[in-house]
């Protein structure tokens, strides 16, 4: 009979397995990335604020020379053709089961836009397009998307967005191009062109930027250590987690649960599954806060969330299911927080904590703050309870 593993086991896992606890806490960023198998960088601020929220002397300085400068840790399109921050093995891992199977939808988006904006041969346009990049990336890279189009002229092509709708918009092919060229694994995303809250990015060609760039691993091999990984970070969890978190099929789930040698444990109200190995109790963690960025890998990492996110604080979340800046204690959200317009961190608690927990959500807000500095931000997707913290 499977074990059954309860929610205070699975808080307490949580906590250990995500470097949430003080003890846990590492400068190393790269294990902190592989703590939690990747960094959502969609917005550039979740990368630097997940990664200081589990560092033991947080630094912009040290998440930086991470991705820049030892590059032990990339940039890269995966699953959900979301943005990961990524260790090259698991970059490589993702790319396999999540990324490649982009590339044809992709590039047929692109070709059939291009055909409907008069291009007469959409495939030898976007052949020419990558040779013209790829060569100025090898021989002046790392660019910007501006400094692209002055050496790949072709990138500067204008083309209309859904023509002949109300909200078309004309914009620069190099839109489509670098998106395509990503997912096929040639170029990748490098610093910045501006500060690190900045979402504009230079960028590199994949093979001098990664060594021996993305590789060509296979997917079902690849699924099968990638769902090994993501259970020792997010198990127990359930096969609709899985898959939701990486974006598969049924098929690629289960074939990944099976290859991994999963082992099936009970949760309250279903099944569940964790590493071979795992399969043992944990202590219990001891009591924690945190204050934690929009779209935290944490936060957003399980499609069902009833075991750590309490009905009170479902406005955490936007209404495409992306979460805003949150509070956790002891396992579970417990309010939001936001940085306003002076600077200041703006906490609302949502569920009641203990006295002495909301005098350290305070201290870590204050902490925030000063860190921070006169730094100031937005966060891309917020939540009803975020935004609502700046009426």
């Amino acid at each position: 009979m499977p074990r059954h593993v309860d929610v205070a086991e699975r808080r307490s896992r949580l906590a250990r397995r995500h470097r949430l606890l003080p003890g846990d806490a590492t400068d190393d960023v790269a294990a902190i990335a592989d703590s939690l198998i990747g960094l959502h960088s969609s917005d550039p601020v979740t990368v630097y604020l997940s990664a200081m929220a589990r560092m033991r002397t947080p630094s912009t300085a040290t998440v930086e020379q991470a991705l820049y400068d030892d590059r032990t840790v990339v940039r890269h399109h995966a699953m959900r053709r979301t943005l990961w921050v990524a260790t090259p093995d698991v970059v490589r891992l993702m790319h396999a089961a999540a990324t490649r199977k982009l590339i044809g939808p992709e590039h047929r988006r692109t070709a059939k836009l291009l055909a409907e904006n008069g291009i007469a041969d959409p495939d030898a346009w976007l052949e020419k397009a990558r040779v013209e990049t790829l060569t100025a990336l090898h021989e002046h890279g790392p660019l910007t998307a501006r400094s692209l189009g002055i050496k790949a002229p072709t990138l500067m092509h204008k083309i209309v967005m859904a023509p002949g709708k109300k909200y078309s918009a004309s914009v620069s092919a190099h839109t489509r191009v670098l998106l395509s060229l990503g997912f096929e694994g040639r170029i990748v995303r490098t610093r910045p062109t501006g500060t690190w809250i900045n979402g504009a990015y230079t960028y590199a060609a994949a093979d001098t930027w990664l060594e021996n760039g993305f590789g060509e691993l296979g997917e079902r091999e690849s699924a099968r250590e990638l769902a090994l990984r993501w259970l020792h970070a997010f198990g127990p969890a359930t096969a609709v987690d899985l898959q939701w978190w990486m974006g598969w099929t049924v098929a690629l789930t289960k074939n990944a649960l099976t290859d991994c040698g999963a082992v099936e444990v009970a949760l309250d109200g279903g099944v569940g599954y964790v590493a071979p190995g795992d399969e043992d109790p944990v202590q219990p963690a001891e009591p924690w806060v945190a204050l934690l960025p929009g779209l935290d890998p944490t936060t957003m990492g399980w499609k069902q969330r009833d075991w750590y996110l309490p009905e009170d604080c479902a406005s955490t979340f936007d209404h495409m299911g992306n979460a805003g800046p949150t509070i956790w204690a002891n396992g579970r959200v417990v309010g939001a927080w936001v940085q306003t317009p002076d600077g200041e961190i703006r906490t609302r608690l949502l569920v009641d904590v203990p006295r002495k927990q909301k005098g350290e959500i305070a201290r870590r807000a204050n902490d925030l703050k000063d860190l921070l500095d006169d730094t100031r931000f937005t966060v891309r997707f917020p939540s009803p309870a975020s935004a609502a913290l700046l009426v």
